[in-house]
């Protein structure tokens, strides 16, 4: 979808590209625009978060009807797009978001809650505010993964350790394929994150549907030593 080619679709074309006096303009001739959803299935505040644009997300969430829950075709609200960017700016509109009653426990259409988004994209600070905002770490994707999961599987220590301290994140938990987050941290080849779940808990000789234990997903040898010889280290027993 072009929405040049549309002028339906203008204001979803100025927040996708951050024109924020045009956005300005078109609201105040015509601010029911905000609420129409374009071929992608998308409002202009999907867009404008997926931007990055902070100034046209302010005045999208000022508009009376706006509702923070709104889904795209996919089932994602515009708090679970902000939890996913990478880029600095996600954090401010998290938390504009929050204070415009955004629900932090809404999940898409695969199970995925806004922490699962924070957690695979490495966000330690929009982890930390979900959890504050009493975002459960405890919920279960449609694959059966936590966020726990998603932070292990990018190698994240600061987030597993929040996950697990503050958001109190069951360590040896299972996704539907039985696999723990040690099993990801490991098969990822993240051994300082797999040192931090054997600290904190994580059973080694958990096997997952296939009878693999985390330490026989290892990519190299030279991860597999490194864990070996830190665990032996701190006296972390492995199979």
């Amino acid at each position: 979808m072009d929405p040049t080619q549309n002028s339906k679709f203008q204001l979803h074309e100025a927040a996708r590209e951050g024109k924020t006096q045009i956005v300005e303009s078109l609201l105040s001739t015509n601010p029911k625009a905000a609420n129409t959803k374009d071929d992608d299935d998308r409002l202009p505040i999907h867009w404008a978060v997926a931007y990055n644009h902070l100034p046209v997300v302010e005045l999208l969430v000022a508009v009376k009807s706006f509702d923070p829950d709104v889904e795209d075709g996919s089932g994602w609200t515009p708090l679970m797009i902000a939890a996913s960017l990478k880029e600095s700016g996600g954090e401010q509109i998290v938390d504009l978001l929050i204070k415009k009653g955004a629900d932090v426990n809404v999940k898409s259409n695969s199970g995925q809650n806004a922490l699962h988004f924070a957690s695979s994209k490495g966000n330690i600070s929009i982890v930390r505010t979900l959890i504050a905002n009493k975002c459960s770490a405890r919920v279960k994707d449609i694959r059966g993964q936590l966020p726990l999961h998603r932070a292990a599987a990018v190698g994240s220590v600061p987030i597993l350790k929040t996950l697990l301290e503050e958001g109190k994140s069951p360590v040896n938990a299972t996704d539907g394929d039985g696999l723990t987050a040690l099993h990801h941290a490991v098969s990822e080849g993240h051994g300082d994150a797999a040192i931090l779940l054997l600290k904190s808990g994580a059973e080694a000789d958990k096997r997952d549907n296939d009878g693999r234990l985390a330490v026989d997903l290892v990519p190299d040898d030279k991860v597999k030593q490194y864990i070996i010889q830190t665990a032996e280290r701190e006296g972390i027993d492995l199979p």
